[in-house]
């Protein structure tokens, strides 16, 4: 949402990837089907700032795709805190694994493969950060299904929802994910329960905070 050139900018005056980062990074872009997924370094390094500043005892990541975002979110972890992430796609578990592993974290991520709609609702934690970026329409669905299991003054992060600008075109001109990520930023909008930012870092974050039941 920004040019080239002003995020290259801001990328040299970010702290650098760590080795681990960036070849998962260069590996997913190489063998990895829409590596545009991919959080990468400015945003990954969002997420990292972000869980550090939080400290959160445990993570709910809906959408672990090729483990980027997880590594950077669970760097924030206190001591003895897990991070929960949850992915349809099975065939990418053991490079997620893996890296997790290099990165020193296997001991601090669990891995669900599944229907994050069925998953979630299985799980028996509180978590003080969940992280929300997996199919778009359903967004509004895994905001509802994790809220509870929040307390307050926990965070619950949205990644894509400026939707590459799609969200301030007219309706008629919107695909169907670019409509879900509206309807979504409008429910949150609406929602009374929490205080709110959209960032435009990347396809934008909402990072929303609790401040009640």
């Amino acid at each position: 949402m920004v040019s080239q050139e002003l995020e290259d900018y801001s990328e040299k005056f970010t702290s650098p990837e760590t080795k681990v980062l960036a070849a998962l990074n260069r590996e997913t872009n190489m063998k990895v089907s829409m590596p545009v997924m991919l959080s990468g370094h400015l945003q990954g390094s969002v997420l990292q700032m972000l869980s550090k500043m939080i400290s959160p005892k445990n993570i709910l990541e809906i959408g672990t795709y090729t483990g980027y975002s997880a590594i950077c979110l669970a760097e924030g972890l206190r001591d003895g805190g897990v991070l929960h992430t949850i992915d349809i796609n099975e065939e990418l578990q053991d490079m997620c694994t893996r890296y997790f592993k290099e990165a020193g974290l296997a001991d601090k991520i669990v891995q669900y493969i599944g229907s994050a709609s069925d998953i979630i609702p299985k799980l028996n934690e509180m978590f003080d950060l969940v992280f929300i970026d997996a199919d778009k329409q359903n967004y509004h669905l895994y905001y509802d299904l994790a809220f509870d299991k929040v307390p307050v003054g926990g965070y619950i992060l949205a990644d894509n929802v400026l939707y590459d600008g799609e969200v301030v075109l007219p309706e008629g001109q919107q695909s169907k994910n670019g409509k879900a990520i509206h309807a979504f930023n409008e429910k949150v909008k609406a929602d009374k329960r929490v205080e709110r930012v959209l960032l435009p870092v990347r396809d934008g974050i909402m990072i929303m905070r609790k401040i009640a039941l």
